[in-house]
């Protein structure tokens, strides 16, 4: 769509389409594999076996193969994923686990409802993921686990804080909800990197149920035998407890459904990563922070820092014309009321906290269409223009 036109008032989602363009839109990344999707369900409505059944040990096994681990726990949600992770590992009262100050807010709420405690490092400015120093200089004589956070679908720096931790006899996890298949610099694929990784299936996740879901990936065979056991309220067979689990199990509807899509996500993956391609050549030589570069992420989110004074302005000039954002996350985790316990004050973590009035995220999903994310960058220019190039 040529510039006069982009700005002429057009919808965001293209000439003619009467709409403004979604933030995400799992409808239409389904609408090519809806039969697909459709016989999967109907497959299971006839079994009559709606949890944990073939399905789910399909997926389980399919999970593992794509990602290259051992073992791959299908579990109900990415929380539970988290919890049933840290569970299994013993995490619990009286134990502290380091973990980044700027995620969704189930990375530190995980920690805590196992009993244990998080203590925050500080992020790097650049990727927004832990900064491995401060992590590592946050280890403690009531360290029992670290759990980095793979933010937006980039890796996080973890060689620093994984030799430390062995040097030391501490777990590392990984919170790689938002960041299935990717890789770092050196090729080495999130949920491979420490003792086990949660995920998520949120909707709109990279590879996203029609509902909610999440898996436990680890090439330990004897962890993932506990976390088996956990989401079944600790049972090794019916009627009889080892230990106090939950109620952690993936339906078989989902199971089914994420079969269905998982050959799908490669080609999304590079949908994705050719989308942050041209955001970053649209937006390049603004007055905004663009995300590093990173051949292995795989961009859940494309999220740009821009001057606080900006930002909320920003995203209401896009918003007026169709194009809808989100804040990723407008609170540093240690000053949510929830979290207050911890004692932790403003100025604690201060590129964290600064993080949270400058973030941006804009619309990336694999049904975008290139136009469309030049109609975004064209919108975002138009906005710094009229500011006079603030």
């Amino acid at each position: 769509m040529a510039p006069e036109l982009r700005g002429a008032g057009l919808s965001a989602a293209g000439p003619g389409s009467g709409r403004a363009l979604p933030f995400a839109d799992p409808a239409a990344d389904h609408a090519p594999i809806a039969a697909a999707l459709e016989a999967a369900a109907a497959r299971v409505i006839r079994s009559g076996r709606y949890v944990l059944g073939p399905e789910v040990g399909a997926f389980e096994g399919e999970l593992a193969s794509a990602l290259g681990v051992a073992h791959a726990v299908g579990v109900s949600s990415g929380t539970d994923a988290l919890i049933a992770m840290l569970m299994a590992a013993g995490v619990g009262p009286g134990d502290e686990v380091v973990t980044s100050p700027f995620s969704f807010f189930a990375t530190a709420a995980a920690i805590v409802r196992v009993g244990a405690r998080p203590v925050f490092a500080d992020v790097e400015p650049a990727t927004l993921n832990i900064d491995a120093d401060a992590a590592v200089a946050a280890l403690g004589p009531h360290t029992k686990a670290v759990l980095v956070v793979h933010l937006f679908g980039r890796v996080a720096e973890t060689a620093p804080i994984a030799a430390a931790c062995t040097a030391r006899g501490i777990a590392l996890f990984e919170d790689a909800a938002q960041a299935i298949g990717a890789a770092a610099a050196d090729g080495r694929r999130a949920g491979g990197l420490g003792a086990a990784a949660a995920l998520s299936f949120f909707p709109t996740k990279n590879l996203g149920a029609l509902g909610d879901g999440g898996a436990v990936l680890t090439d330990d065979a004897d962890l993932a035998a506990r976390v088996r056991r956990l989401r079944v309220h600790g049972a090794d067979r019916k009627n009889h407890h080892l230990q106090v689990g939950g109620n952690f199990r993936l339906d078989e509807l989902q199971a089914a459904l994420l079969r269905v899509k998982l050959p799908h996500l490669p080609r999304w993956t590079e949908a994705r990563r050719a989308l942050a391609g041209t955001y970053r050549r649209g937006l390049r030589g603004l007055p905004l922070a663009l995300p590093p570069d990173d051949a292995g992420a795989v961009w859940n989110q494309f999220v740009v820092r821009v001057n606080a004074a900006d930002r909320d302005e920003l995203a209401r000039h896009l918003g007026a014309h169709g194009i809808p954002t989100e804040i990723y996350y407008p609170h540093a985790l240690h000053l949510q009321p929830a979290l207050a316990f911890l004692g932790r004050r403003a100025g604690a973590f201060p590129v964290a906290e600064r993080a949270a009035t400058e973030v941006l995220a804009l619309p990336i999903h694999p049904s975008l269409a290139p136009e469309q994310v030049e109609t975004v960058t064209f919108c975002v220019a138009r906005y710094f223009e009229t500011r006079g190039g603030s």
